[in-house]
């Protein structure tokens, strides 16, 4: 009998074990830190895995290169990211996805156009001529597809959600922001300014973006139409990267207006028209009780 009462004791001590591990393993922070390790696992095994494929030329070599970290990313993030925390999500799912993703990339597009349109009332934005379409895939993928996927993932769906689980939604629209300015800094001709644009034009959009859907397809089809519309369609560099486009185009005059050699995302045009629009999100979310209080005080 004692033997009996000593085996249920060691196994009620080792379920309190194990529910205290998956509390610490559960807490925000801990969860961020293994979805953001998670993640960088995911696309160095991408990236290593689609470069070591043997294929006949470049631009096949980009296809299947992406296309394999697309793959790895995706369903690391299915299989093991989106189950974390103690409220598991997957930001990903089928529901509603057309109609977030076709809204994104219609916003991100004509905010763009009135972008330039702005740009070219103000004779900064110049056209000199037609250009072709003869990047226009390696554009799509390199330029729009990636890196809205890949950057939305980590900031949105990683980044934004557990820092909101445990400071609240102000602390994480802030900080995403704030890091994703940053990271911009190492683009080419990247300054102080063009950093401090990015964060308040982009950081502001698309977190109200995701704030107010809780999904990640309206932010990754803004951020994906706005830099295929700068690049491909309007000839415009893309935060600091010269594309060819189905326009070719000269921007001239002050910096605060051009935005210099990184391109309009660095002018008042982008900073006013954009952060407005992410403000109007933001607004719509409050409106919508999507805001979430810190831990401590729920």
């Amino acid at each position: 009998m004692l033997e009996v009462s000593r085996v249920a004791e060691l196994s009620v001590q080792g379920t309190g074990g194990r529910a205290s591990l998956r509390r610490v393993i559960d807490y925000p922070l801990v969860a961020l830190l293994i979805a953001v390790g998670l993640y960088i696992l995911a696309a160095g095994t991408g990236q290593n895995l689609g470069s070591s494929i043997p294929v006949h030329s470049a631009a096949a070599k980009m296809w299947v290169r992406n296309a394999t970290i697309f793959a790895i990313v995706l369903l690391t993030y299915k299989l093991a990211i989106a189950r974390l925390g103690a409220s598991p999500r997957d930001d990903l799912t089928a529901r509603r996805s057309l109609i977030y993703l076709g809204a994104g990339l219609l916003v991100g597009f004509l905010l763009m156009a009135a972008a330039v349109a702005a740009a070219a009332v103000a004779q900064v934005y110049n056209l000199v001529g037609e250009g072709d379409s003869s990047d226009l895939m390696h554009a799509l993928i390199t330029a729009a597809i990636m890196p809205a996927f890949m950057e939305e993932l980590l900031f949105r769906g990683i980044l934004f959600r557990w820092i909101e689980e445990f400071a609240g939604s102000w602390a994480a629209l802030a900080i995403t922001s704030a890091l994703f300015g940053l990271i911009h800094i190492f683009n080419p001709q990247a300054t102080w300014f063009s950093s401090f644009a990015i964060a308040l034009e982009a950081g502001v959009m698309l977190g109200g973006a995701y704030m107010l859907t809780r999904s990640l397809w309206l932010p990754m089809g803004i951020h994906a139409a706005w830099n295929f519309a700068q690049g491909e369609v309007f000839g415009v560099p893309v935060s600091g990267t010269s594309v060819h486009g189905l326009l070719r185009s000269r921007l001239t005059g002050p910096e605060i207006l051009s935005g210099g050699g990184f391109g309009l995302e660095a002018t008042l045009f982008a900073l006013l028209i954009a952060t407005a629009a992410g403000v109007w999100f933001v607004w719509l979310a409050v409106r919508r009780g999507e805001v979430v209080q810190p831990s401590w005080r729920r």
